[in-house]
């Protein structure tokens, strides 16, 4: 009996190296580590018969490590590691916070951070935390690394600049100064897909980012500068709004997405306010 599983390749490196020179010489591959969406394509058959390269057994891959000021996070960091990490926690703690928001403690188990970014769903929970904390992804190849700051990383809906002999290894970031903020409103309190999703820092330099209200996770400047140049509430809403290219689709509204991502900056700005 054929499944969907029939016309399906999987290579199995034992080391990092070995994964590279895979994606160089035997390519086209597509990179597998935690498989949470790779296996819903592949129950509903919607996948097309592909070659994939499995990471899972890379440990090398999964550390979470201070160096100086910057922490470095390994592509196959799960959310369960992100969550109990003490790092994390004090050094970012907003990432385990959208940690906790991902799923449930099946997908956080299996799910990486480094699959997070690959699969490039403007949707993503951790992906606004990324874009707030400026973080640098690194990409590896067989003939080299490279730094790309996230903001340059996604290039359109489920696109990037990631090349088809690379691999994302970690996810650097450096030091963020200010009160973090995140919240994530969707169908359920938990294991639903967002609706909206913010995150923010608050400082002399405020940062705001969204998620589900455009193709790509969204910086907002023009928001940013309002809110540091001590414009009134009322019109940094304005001009999120203004910044910001919600859709209708199954999950909601474009108009129900403009008032939410509005409510929720209102609620950064109140709550994160020095008493």
């Amino acid at each position: 009996m054929r499944t969907a599983t029939t016309q399906l390749q999987l290579l199995e490196p034992k080391s990092v190296r070995e994964a590279l020179l895979m994606l160089r010489d035997e390519g086209p591959l597509t990179p597998l580590a935690g498989c949470t969406d790779v296996y819903v394509n592949l129950n509903f058959g919607t996948a097309a018969p592909a070659r994939y390269l499995n990471l899972w057994g890379l440990d090398a891959l999964r550390a979470i490590r201070q160096e100086g000021k910057v922490l470095s996070i390994g592509a196959l960091a799960t959310y369960t590691e992100l969550i109990r990490s003490a790092l994390v926690r004090r050094m970012l703690p907003i990432l385990a916070a959208a940690s906790r928001e991902v799923g449930g403690v099946q997908i956080q188990n299996r799910g990486t951070l480094g699959g997070n970014i690959a699969n490039a769903s403007p949707a993503g929970d951790t992906l606004p935390v990324l874009a707030v904390a400026e973080a640098v992804i690194v990409l590896r190849s067989a003939s080299g690394t490279r730094r790309v700051p996230f903001g340059a990383f996604y290039t359109g809906y489920r696109q990037s600049v990631r090349r088809p002999d690379e691999l994302i290894t970690a996810i650097e970031i450096p030091e963020v100064r200010g009160r973090q903020w995140f919240r994530k409103v969707g169908t359920r309190a938990a294991q639903a897909i967002s609706k909206v999703v913010m995150a923010a820092v608050r400082s002399e330099t405020p940062r705001v980012a969204l998620g589900s209200v455009a193709p790509t996770i969204l910086r907002l400047p023009r928001t940013e500068a309002a809110l540091a140049s001590g414009a009134s509430l009322a019109k940094a809403r304005e001009i999120l709004v203004s910044e910001i290219h919600p859709i209708d689709d199954i999950r909601s509204t474009a108009d129900y997405r403009r008032r939410v991502s509005a409510n929720l900056l209102e609620q950064f700005w109140s709550e994160t306010e020095s008493r």
